[in-house]
């Protein structure tokens, strides 16, 4: 016998019943983005390792540790799967002149791909949500992007401040950031005996990447560090206090927490995380801000831009934490069909049924045939429908259809006739 083939590590199947929360969790994150203005847009897996080098940052963890990488065989171009996607989106944008007329509210719903270590909630293959408004320079749409996330976590059961919160800072502009990050080197090699040896890597080529440290034997310097605040601009405070009053206004609580810095280098001006205590150490559960010069940086007319992006894993895996449960996926009806000959009749009717928006699930046949009737109601009861169709000799040589109710004693079994079934599916879609 030949051996198992079993699927990557880190990379797993979504079988049912978990498929079915799934499906349920994307269709409320679609109708949430539709409410929202935003639009779908799907970009490749695969796209040129050169767009997350120059997009992400040479000296990031992504890059650095995470991509998966490859040449392709063909013609040597140097390919990556996406570990993330707003390189991608950025990219399809500006190759196709998206912004020509105005700015774009997209969407996109997809896998992603980064080679770390396997845990619960985090994947070498995982799913991310993402929302990019493009062309958009006001802070009006930085909150709304946040508030969007706030309506997500409501319509899903979640609860702001108990379940989840919100932390923000401001990255300020790339010059305040240049006259930060001295101050943060000289802060550092001030410390250097201190330092481990990602920091020390780090120093010179990206010191605000160090404030992200989990290290706790580095919490003390870094907590001792130069905040970026003290270096904004009056118009980079400006965009952050317009930010922050938006929120008040609409009474959304939040921290400002002056050590958020995001794992990306395309970051400015507003950058926030949703967070959680219900997860451990890996708490963050929806993160995003500007990127300003990302669409420049990656050979596109200059247009401020401002995103966020959630790993749908970690959101199912704080649902079931928090106790929220997807509504039960269950048929209407289940058609309980007594001979072979009865099927093609039985068939026709269904059809009609579904076409109406029913959602009936027939008892199929196996080896031995369709089985006798204790089996396919015993089957019938099972599935959760509310409603058993019972395809008999008697009844189909009468026209009709018995529906028995399965959930409601008290409500009596009643015959339908078979040429009218658009006229009766009602009852059972509205059970």
């Amino acid at each position: 016998m030949s051996e198992t083939i079993k699927a990557v590590k880190g990379m797993n199947d979504i079988l049912p019943p978990e498929s079915a929360t799934w499906d349920w969790l994307e269709g409320c994150v679609r109708s949430l983005m539709t409410r929202h203005g935003y639009v779908g847009v799907r970009t490749p897996i695969v796209e040129p390792t050169a767009l997350f080098v120059r997009g992400l940052g040479e000296v990031t963890d992504i890059v650095e540790k995470e991509m998966y990488s490859f040449e392709d065989s063909m013609n040597g171009d140097r390919l990556t799967l996406r570990p993330e996607n707003t390189a991608g989106v950025v990219r399809a944008v500006t190759e196709h002149s998206l912004l020509r007329d105005g700015g774009k509210r997209l969407y996109y719903i997809g896998p992603m791909f980064r080679h770390e270590r396997p845990q619960k909630g985090r994947y070498r293959q995982f799913h991310q949500v993402g929302a990019e408004a493009l062309g958009y320079a006001g802070p009006d749409v930085d909150a709304e992007l946040i508030l969007m996330c706030r309506m997500l976590w409501r319509e899903l059961g979640l609860v702001d401040g108990r379940d989840v919160r919100l932390e923000l800072n401001s990255l300020g502009q790339p010059d305040e950031r240049r006259a930060h990050r001295e101050a943060l080197i000289e802060h550092f090699e001030s410390h250097a005996e201190l330092l481990d040896e990602d920091a020390r890597r780090r120093l010179h080529t990206n010191p605000l990447r160090i404030l992200d440290t989990k290290n706790p034997a580095m919490q003390a310097v870094v907590e001792g560090a130069p905040q970026l605040m003290s270096f904004l601009g009056t118009e980079s405070l400006a965009h952050f206090d317009a930010v922050r009053a938006a929120l008040d206004a609409v009474g959304q609580p939040y921290r400002v927490n002056p050590r958020l810095v995001r794992g990306m280098d395309y970051y400015n001006l507003t950058v926030f995380e949703w967070v959680t205590e219900r997860l451990g150490s890996q708490g963050t559960v929806c993160g995003g801000g500007r990127y300003d010069t990302l669409i420049e940086q990656l050979g596109g007319k200059p247009a401020p831009a401002v995103g966020w992006g959630l790993g749908i894993e970690r959101l199912l895996l704080l649902l079931q934490e928090a106790g929220v449960a997807a509504p039960a996926v269950r048929p209407n009806a289940y058609a309980v069909v007594t001979s072979a000959a009865l099927v093609p009749v039985a068939l026709r009717t269904i059809d009609t049924l579904r076409t109406a928006g029913v959602s009936v699930l027939m008892h199929a046949a196996g080896r031995d045939g369709l089985g006798s009737m204790k089996s396919q109601f015993k089957r019938a009861d099972a599935s959760a429908a509310d409603y058993a169709l019972i395809f008999g000799d008697d009844e189909v040589a009468r026209g009709e259809v018995s529906v028995k109710p399965l959930r409601n004693a008290d409500e009596p079994q009643q015959a339908y006739a078979l040429a009218d079934a658009s006229d009766w599916a009602a009852r059972l879609r509205n059970a």
